[in-house]
């Protein structure tokens, strides 16, 4: 499938400002299934974009303001190319799989996404209440699959009930919240099986019929490191298995890792406004 994507974010300062310093991670990565064809910005007051890699191999643009401003909006438009996945749940999970998994090196090289962070820090009772309810699944991939399930069942998708500081145990707590909130409290549990994951960030593509929630706003969803596969992707919003619909955009150990936009002013409180569109152009 091939997409277009238009994100806009627009800020409405409460007085002027007089400088603005931004950085921005709003251009889709490319990968093994994900091709960027072509990308764009224009941001209003004008000025120029200097970007960079950064540890996790995300795009990251930064950008200066000097004038005063009362407004800055901030336009993408990308068009990439999804090669669909292969279905996880087929996965055959070998002896072989499992001696890599439990392997001091693969361990080691996974370190980053195996830690706990403050976003995904979850209590040891709460992490014990779900492996009660779903079991010890030895196979990474059965036991992601249904601790997916278990979130979607279990959740509410609530969109007042938390914000962009709300951590996996307090989203726990609640059972509801937003797509990174499912996010969070999924990367806790399978880190704390021992499972690598990381919070990955990026766009849904919704048709009418899917049913599907998160195309209004960038989405998240998790990633999880299977020894001889890769990293495979589950959507617990949504209980979906990441296949064609889903645009990546950055990749981190959790949300601070791929904030969207992040900014420093000299000024008051502003309001933000953001706008999403995903059109499917044609298939291959």
């Amino acid at each position: 499938m091939k997409f277009e994507i238009q994100h806009t974010n627009i800020f409405q300062y409460e007085s002027e400002v007089d400088q603005s310093l931004n950085t921005i991670r709003l251009k889709p990565r490319g990968d093994e299934r994900q091709r960027l064809l072509s990308y764009r910005i224009a941001i209003s007051p004008s000025s120029l974009t200097r970007e960079h890699a950064d540890i996790w191999g995300n795009t990251v643009g930064t950008f200066y303001i000097p004038e005063q401003h009362q407004v800055l909006e901030i336009e993408t438009t990308s068009i990439v190319s999804i090669q669909r996945a292969p279905f996880i749940h087929r996965i055959q999970y070998s002896p072989e799989m499992q001696t890599i998994f439990h392997s001091q090196l693969f361990y080691e090289h996974y370190l980053p996404y195996l830690k706990s962070t403050s976003f995904t820090y979850m209590t040891d009772a709460q992490i014990e209440e779900v492996f009660h309810a779903i079991g010890h699944a030895e196979n990474p991939v059965l036991f992601s699959l249904n601790l997916m399930q278990y979130l979607y069942s279990t959740f509410e998708y609530d969109p007042t009930a938390t914000n962009v500081t709300t951590t996996a145990s307090q989203a726990f707590a609640l059972k509801r919240g937003v797509c990174q909130d499912f996010t969070h409290v999924m990367l806790a549990i399978l880190r704390a099986k021992g499972i690598p994951a990381r919070y990955v960030s990026g766009y849904l593509y919704v048709d009418g019929n899917s049913g599907l929630i998160g195309d209004i706003a960038t989405h998240a969803w998790v990633e999880v490191m299977i020894p001889g596969i890769g990293w495979i992707g589950l959507d617990p919003t949504n209980n979906v298995e990441v296949l064609e619909n889903h645009i990546i955009l950055c990749i981190g150990r959790d949300y601070t890792d791929i904030s969207p936009v992040e900014g420093v002013y000299t000024g008051g409180k502003h309001d933000l406004t953001v706008k999403v569109q995903v059109k499917a152009l044609t298939h291959f």
